[in-house]
């Protein structure tokens, strides 16, 4: 998990373990609470992809600056930022802005569970989720009166 891009099923950790499921699921269960009981710096989350391994919020601002945001292109980021300044926003009003590539970006935002896609007639509304503040550390409007500060810093 430390070395996985993404996070990994229930499927994908018994096929690399050569294991079954129900074992799978005992070993995530110890790992979680060896986490949680000692003074670790990660924790195993479970995410609506799988199960991935994350700095703990108490430790995130000691090692933003190493890797920030890594697993995030340049899109996904630029995506989530408007969700964060419109929310709710419509999924049309970004691809106007972004272009077409802004389909995948939103998806792969979901899958992440970092905004929740909703239909809304022909497009989608997009919102920040519960799990936004978990990855971040900070809340929806948090980051974006951090965004605000940034921008009129750019001008």
């Amino acid at each position: 998990m430390f070395v996985s891009d993404k996070p990994l099923s229930l499927d994908a950790l018994s096929r690399i373990l050569k294991i079954d499921h129900g074992e799978v699921e005992r070993l995530v269960e110890e790992v979680q609470e060896e986490l949680a009981r000692e003074s670790r710096g990660l924790d195993l989350v479970k995410t609506p992809e799988g199960y991935e391994l994350r700095v703990k919020p108490e430790y995130r601002e000691a090692v933003m600056g190493l890797a920030p945001f890594a697993d995030l292109s340049n899109g996904m980021l630029r995506t989530l930022a408007l969700v964060i300044l419109k929310q709710p926003i419509k999924q049309s009003t970004i691809v106007k802005v972004q272009g077409n590539k802004v389909y995948g970006y939103v998806k792969a935002l979901a899958e992440k569970g970092l905004i929740e896609a909703k239909k809304h007639g022909r497009t989608k509304l997009l919102t920040t989720s519960p799990d936004f503040e978990r990855y971040f550390g900070k809340s929806s409007e948090e980051m974006k009166k951090l965004i605000e500060e940034k921008l009129k810093e750019s001008k």
